[in-house]
């Protein structure tokens, strides 16, 4: 087997990326403090096409050079908006007939793996680095999803999240 150079993998230009067709996706960060996480969750929806990232609260925002770190550029690619408070997005989001689901540990919530999506527009909201989403983001919610998990920890970096669940959604809208 040969590696392949950067130039045979016939990737999107980032004029060809903003005219393509996304995923119902919008993946919404309520106050991540990570830059290096930010950029990640960027790469990952610029890997995947989902529509937009909703930056919320203390999130940071391009440009800065942290985020562009590990983002790689998807800054520049992926559309983004910011809101002061998360319930903000949250509002626009329902506004606009997306189904929103926190990304959380709570009583009833649904499994990834268990998860079936329609065919509709989708919003999953991904949480502090400690402190998870905010719970009154989760009273806002249509549904929360849980990512099951086997080990002795009780949760997953935000960025590695995003990306599980980013899959998770592509595999199940495309």
């Amino acid at each position: 087997m040969r590696k392949l150079k950067v130039t045979e993998l016939k990737r999107l230009t980032p004029e060809e990326f903003k005219d393509s067709k996304k995923i119902p996706l919008i993946v919404v960060l309520d106050h991540v403090r990570s830059l290096n996480n930010v950029g990640s969750v960027f790469r990952t929806s610029d890997a995947f096409r989902i529509e937009a990232i909703y930056l919320c609260g203390i999130t940071a925002c391009p440009p800065n050079a942290e985020i562009h770190k590990t983002a790689l550029g998807a800054e520049d690619t992926v559309r983004w908006e910011y809101f002061k408070d998360t319930h903000e997005a949250i509002e626009k989001l329902k506004k606009n007939n997306y189904v929103t689901c926190a990304i959380e540990q709570v009583e009833g919530s649904v499994m990834l793996d268990e998860l079936k999506l329609e065919k509709e527009k989708y919003a999953v909201i991904l949480g502090n680095e400690v402190k998870g989403v905010q719970q009154s983001v989760v009273d806002e919610c249509d549904m929360c999803i849980e990512i099951p998990q086997y080990g002795t920890k009780h949760s997953l970096n935000v960025s590695v999240t995003a990306g599980i669940v980013i899959w998770s959604f592509f595999q199940q809208l495309c």
